[in-house]
C-alpha cells in the first residue's frame, strides 16, 4: 500500500488529509473527501483550491472532477487561458457532463470567445434544461454579444430554475413590461407566504430601482445579502443602487467582490466602468472599456459606453467612431444615433438619415430606441433647415417619451404652493445662523438648457473651484426627511423642516459635505449643478447658510424649446409636452420670486442672454458674488480641459456664441401651446 499525503490546506497551511492507494487504485472515500474540500476552497481561496487539485492529480492523474476544480481555480485567479487548456480536453472526453461543459463555457467566455461559449452553453442546456447557473451564464454572454432579448429570456429561465414560487416568474415578466404595480403585488404575495425568500426580496428591490425608490431598494438588498451572501445577482443590483446614490467607492467595492468570483463577467465590468466614469476616473474607465472591447468586440452597449466616456473627455472623433461601431453592430440602436446628434456639431449624411428612417417602427419597435431615433431625426432635419419635418420628429419623439415618463402638472403646482406657504420670512428669521458653517458648495440651479454648464465651466476654470456633476444629495436629503415612498408619494416635505432643531440642521449640512467628498479632489470650493435644486433653496439655506446659489435663467421661449428638443437620459418629464413646459416654467419663476422675497440677495441670477451679450462683466459679477478673486482663465473658460458629461459639452469648449439664442424662431409657428401656457409671464420676458 502506498500512502500519499494530499495538501488539504486551510489558511493556516496545515495538511489535513491523505489518499490511500491500494493496488494502484485510490480509496474512493479519501478521494471524495479531498475533492469536496477542493470545491469548498474555490469560493474562499482559488489559490489553495488550485494547490489541492494539483495534489490530487499527482496521485490520481486522470480525475475529471479535479481537473474541473483546477480549471475553475485558474479562471477565478484571472488565468482563463490556462484554465481553458485544462478543461478543453476533459470536455471532449466527458461531453455529456453538464457541469464540466459549463466550466468549459465559462473559460471560453472569460477569454473573449463568447460565440463559442454560447454554443457550449446551449449544449449544456440541452443536456440539463434546469441548469440554473448555465442559464445565467448564457444571459451574461448574450448580453455581451448585444442580444438583449435573448439575454432577458435566459435570465427568465434562470429565475424559473431557482425560484420555488411561480408567481415570481410572472412578476419578472410584468417588471420587464413596466407593469410595476402588478409586479409588486405578485412579489409581495410571495413575501407574505415566505418572508425570507431571497429571490422575492431581490425582485422587490429591482422594482424599487425601476420606480426610483433607491433607498428602499438598498435596504432590501442589504437584507437579501445578509441571508444569501453569495447571491451574485442581488449584489450586482446592490452595486447599481449604491451607484445611483453616488456611493461610488462602495459600489466599486461590491463589484470587486463579484469580480473575484467571476473575473471577466461582462455585466460586472460594464457596471464598474460606469461607476468609474461617474466618479471621475475617466482614464481608468477608458482602459477598462478598451480591454473589455478587445475581448467582447461585438458588444454594442460597451461601444456606447466607450463613446460616452470619450465624448466626456473631449475625444470627439474617437467617440463618433465608437457610436458608429455600436450602430453597425445593432442598427436599431437609437441611443447611438441620438448620441451623435447630441454632439451638436455633428452632421448626419443622407445615408445616415435613410438608415434611421428605415428603423422607425413606432408601433412594434422598442420605445427607447424609437424615441432616440425620432429625436435624432429631428436634429438631422433641423440642421438641414427643414423645420416642419424637424418639429414633426421632435413632437413624435416627445409623445413616445411621455408615455413612459409621466409628469403631473397639478402636483407641481401643489408642491410649489407648499414651499411658499411653509418656508416664509418668519421661518427663516427664526432659524438665522443655523446649519453647517461650510462655505464649500456653489449650487447652480434653474431649468435645463439655461446655461448652467457654461456657468459651471467658467467657475471650474478658477484655481479654487472644481466642477463635479449634477449631484443627487440635496434631493436625497429632502426625500429622506419627507419619508417619501410609494405609499407616501407626497411626503412630509417641506413641512417637516419646521420640526428640525439647530443641531439637526447642522448635521444635515455636514452630512452633505461628507457625502459629496466622493466626487471632490481637494479644491476649496465645488459646484453642484443639479438644476432641480431650485425647489430646495429653502433647505439649502437652512443647512448650508454659507453656500452660494446661482440661478441660471434663459428666455422662456428659447429655453422652453431647447428643452423640448432635448431627450434627457432621466428625469425632466415636464419637457415632453409644450403645455407642461410652459406651466413648469411659470411654477419655477413663481418659486424663485418667493426665494428672492424671503431671502433677498441670497440667490445670484445670471440671464443667459446677458452672459452672451456682455460676457466679461457678467463673469466678473459672478466671481464677486462667489467671493472669488478675478482670474483671467475664467474668461478663457473654453481652454479649460475637464470632463463634461452634459449635452452642452462641446459648446462650452468654444467661446460664447449668439447663434443659438433665436433658434426657436424657426419653429415659432408650432409653439403656440408653449406661448399660451406661459401666458402673462411673456409680459416679463417680451418677444422682440
Amino acid at each position: 500500500m502506498v500512502i500519499c499525503r494530499v495538501a488539504n490546506l486551510h489558511q493556516s497551511g496545515r495538511c489535513t488529509g491523505k489518499i490511500h492507494i491500494v493496488n494502484n487504485e485510490p480509496n474512493n472515500a479519501d478521494l471524495k473527501t479531498a475533492l469536496s474540500h477542493a470545491v469548498n476552497l474555490l469560493a474562499v481561496n482559488p489559490v489553495l483550491a488550485q494547490e489541492q487539485a494539483e495534489e490530487i492529480l499527482k496521485v490520481v492523474a486522470d480525475t475529471p472532477p479535479a481537473k474541473h476544480v483546477l480549471a475553475a481555480a485558474l479562471r477565478l485567479q484571472g488565468k482563463p487561458t490556462e484554465g481553458l487548456a485544462v478543461i478543453e480536453h476533459v470536455a471532449r472526453q466527458y461531453d455529456k457532463d453538464a457541469n464540466i461543459l459549463h466550466e468549459h463555457a465559462l473559460c471560453l467566455g472569460a477569454t473573449g470567445r463568447g460565440d463559442e461559449a454560447i454554443e457550449v452553453l446551449n449544449r449544456v442546456l440541452q443536456l440539463d434544461p434546469g441548469h440554473a447557473a448555465a442559464w445565467r451564464s448564457l444571459g451574461d454572454q448574450l448580453s455581451a454579444r448585444g442580444d438583449a432579448r435573448g439575454s432577458e429570456e435566459a435570465y427568465d429561465r434562470h429565475l424559473a430554475a431557482v425560484t420555488r414560487h411561480p408567481e415570481l416568474i410572472e412578476a419578472a415578466e410584468k417588471l420587464r413590461k413596466r407593469q410595476f404595480p402588478v409586479a409588486e403585488r405578485l412579489t409581495r404575495e410571495v413575501l407574505r407566504k415566505d418572508p425570507v425568500d431571497v429571490v422575492a426580496i431581490r425582485m422587490l428591490a429591482a422594482i424599487g430601482l425601476e420606480v426610483g425608490q433607491v433607498d428602499d431598494a438598498i435596504h432590501l438588498l442589504e437584507r437579501c445579502l445578509e441571508l444569501a451572501p453569495e447571491f451574485h445577482l442581488a449584489r450586482q443590483n446592490y452595486a447599481l443602487a449604491l451607484s445611483r446614490r453616488q456611493r461610488f467607492d462602495e459600489a466599486l467595492a461590491e463589484l470587486e467582490r463579484l469580480l473575484v468570483a467571476e473575473p471577466n463577467n461582462p455585466n460586472y465590468l460594464l457596471l464598474k466602468g460606469s461607476n468609474l466614469v461617474r466618479k471621475g476616473d475617466h482614464a481608468v474607465a477608458l482602459d477598462l472599456y478598451e480591454a473589455f472591447l478587445s475581448e467582447y468586440p461585438r458588444q454594442s452597449g460597451a461601444h456606447m459606453n466607450y463613446g460616452h466616456t470619450l465624448k466626456t473627455v473631449g475625444r470627439l472623433d474617437e467617440s463618433i467612431q465608437a457610436y458608429r461601431t455600436a450602430i453597425k453592430l445593432r442598427p436599431q440602436t437609437g441611443e447611438a444615433y441620438w448620441s451623435l446628434a447630441n454632439l451638436k456639431t455633428f452632421r448626419f449624411t443622407d445615408a445616415d438619415i435613410a438608415d434611421m428612417q428605415a428603423q422607425i417602427d413606432e408601433e412594434a419597435g422598442d420605445p427607447d430606441d424609437q424615441s432616440h431615433l425620432l429625436f435624432a431625426l429631428g436634429k438631422a432635419m433641423e440642421d438641414r433647415r427643414e423645420f416642419d419635418k424637424s418639429f414633426d420628429y421632435y413632437q413624435r419623439g416627445n409623445a413616445m417619451r411621455s408615455k413612459r415618463h409621466r409628469h403631473n402638472a397639478k402636483t407641481n403646482v401643489f408642491d410649489t404652493a407648499r414651499q411658499i406657504r411653509t418656508l416664509n420670512s418668519d421661518f427663516f428669521a427664526a432659524r438665522r445662523g443655523w446649519g453647517s458653517e461650510a462655505p464649500d458648495p456653489i449650487f447652480i440651479v434653474g431649468l435645463p438648457r439655461a446655461g448652467s454648464t457654461l456657468l459651471e465651466q467658467i467657475l471650474a476654470s478658477h484655481s479654487q473651484v472644481e466642477g463635479t456633476a449634477e449631484l443627487p444629495d440635496i434631493i436625497a436629503i429632502s426625500r429622506r426627511l419627507g419619508k417619501k415612498s410609494r405609499k407616501n408619494p407626497a411626503s412630509d416635505y417641506p413641512e417637516v423642516l419646521t420640526t428640525l432643531s439647530d443641531d439637526q440642521a447642522r448635521e444635515l449640512g455636514d452630512g452633505y459635505i461628507q457625502s459629496t467628498q466622493a466626487v471632490r479632489h481637494g479644491l476649496p470650493f465645488f459646484i453642484d449643478k443639479m438644476p432641480n435644486n431650485f425647489k430646495h433653496i429653502g433647505l439649502i439655506h437652512m443647512i448650508l447658510p454659507n453656500a452660494k446659489i446661482i440661478d441660471a435663467r434663459r428666455h422662456p421661449m428659447s429655453g422652453g424649446f431647447s428643452c423640448f428638443k432635448q431627450l434627457f437620459a432621466h428625469g425632466q418629464a415636464f419637457t415632453y409636452d409644450l403645455t407642461n413646459l410652459g406651466h413648469y416654467y411659470r411654477d419655477y419663476v413663481t418659486l424663485m420670486d418667493h426665494w428672492d422675497e424671503v431671502l433677498p440677495g441670497r440667490v445670484h441670477r445670471v440671464q443667459y442672454e446677458d452672459m452672451v451679450a456682455d460676457t466679461e462683466n457678467q463673469i466678473r459679477r459672478l466671481l464677486d458674488y462667489c467671493g472669488l478673486p478675478f482670474e483671467e482663465q475664467c474668461l478663457r473658460f473654453y481652454e479649460t480641459e475637464r470632463a463634461i458629461r452634459t449635452p452642452s459639452s462641446e459648446q462650452v469648449r468654444q467661446p460664447v456664441y449668439k447663434e443659438g439664442l433665436a433658434q426657436w424662431r424657426n419653429f415659432e409657428v408650432h409653439l403656440g401651446p408653449l406661448k399660451e401656457a406661459l401666458g402673462p409671464l411673456l409680459e416679463r420676458y417680451p418677444i422682440d
